[in-house]
């Protein structure tokens, strides 16, 4: 393989690490996702703030963690990386980012098995959704969320079922979104403002403490959408629920017309 061929991780770029060994100025390390060719290195006093006098004080062999890109080295096929300056809370997201996607490869494992897909599709198919959804997991994710989501974003097959079930079956949503569209006509000469207010009231089915947000858009007199997020479709049906309730109530009340409908 030449240079040329291999992915490398870009400077300041946070990578998840195994330690492979220690040494007396550092460690070498794997990078996880990238190619066996590449070889990490971390110096001692990258290692951890403060004085370091012993590697094995503060890391050791297997430990998986998480580390930021400082140099590449194309020609030696190498990269030096900083393991001190990472926060925790960036080792905690960047960690469960990683576990998330080997999570989500096994799933694709499973539909690529029961479409008797060869390894060159499966690849082929994990590019296509992380081209789509951003990440592997992104894509199970969304499809949980929305069984028609891969219809919408133009996959097909038979596999999509399976998709869509082991989605479904395995991986829980961090929210949930309701997209709807209201059509609404206010024959008055303060028929904007109003139609301003019931919007404004619609928003205010938001909830910081049920972590629901509910916001509108305008699309063009008459049309307006509306996005609902929650973290699950019970409270993202009664924010729009809400919503719809209080644009009707005022518009109807101005007698205006209103028209509401789900996407």
């Amino acid at each position: 393989m030449s240079v040329d061929d291999i992915l490398y991780p870009e400077e300041g770029e946070y990578v998840v690490v195994t330690v492979s060994s220690i040494e007396k100025n550092g460690a070498y390390l794997d990078l996880n996702g990238f190619s066996d060719e590449i070889r990490a290195f971390v110096f001692v006093g990258e290692v951890s703030s403060g004085w370091v006098a012993r590697v094995r004080d503060h890391i050791r062999e297997g430990q998986r963690t998480v580390a930021r890109v400082t140099k590449v080295r194309k020609d030696k096929r190498s990269v030096d990386v900083s393991i001190k300056s990472v926060s925790e809370e960036r080792r905690r997201e960047t960690l469960q980012g990683w576990k998330n996607e080997q999570r989500a490869s096994q799933l694709l494992k499973i539909v690529g098995d029961r479409n008797n897909w060869k390894d060159s599709e499966l690849v082929k198919m994990s590019s296509q959704l992380e081209e789509t959804f951003g990440t592997l997991y992104g894509s199970f994710e969304e499809a949980s969320a929305n069984a028609e989501i891969l219809d919408e974003m133009g996959f097909e097959g038979d596999w999509v079922a399976h998709f869509i079930e082991l989605a479904v079956e395995n991986i829980v949503p961090s929210s949930v979104i309701i997209r709807g569209r209201m059509m609404i006509e206010v024959w008055d000469d303060e028929g904007v403002e109003l139609i301003k207010k019931s919007l404004l009231g619609a928003e205010s089915a938001s909830s910081k403490e049920d972590e629901v947000s509910v916001s509108c858009y305008y699309d063009g007199a008459p049309e307006y959408r509306v996005e609902v997020v929650a973290p699950d479709y019970k409270l993202a049906e009664k924010a729009w629920i809400s919503a719809q309730k209080t644009v009707e109530d005022m518009v109807k009340s101005a007698g205006g017309s209103v028209e509401c409908y789900r996407e």
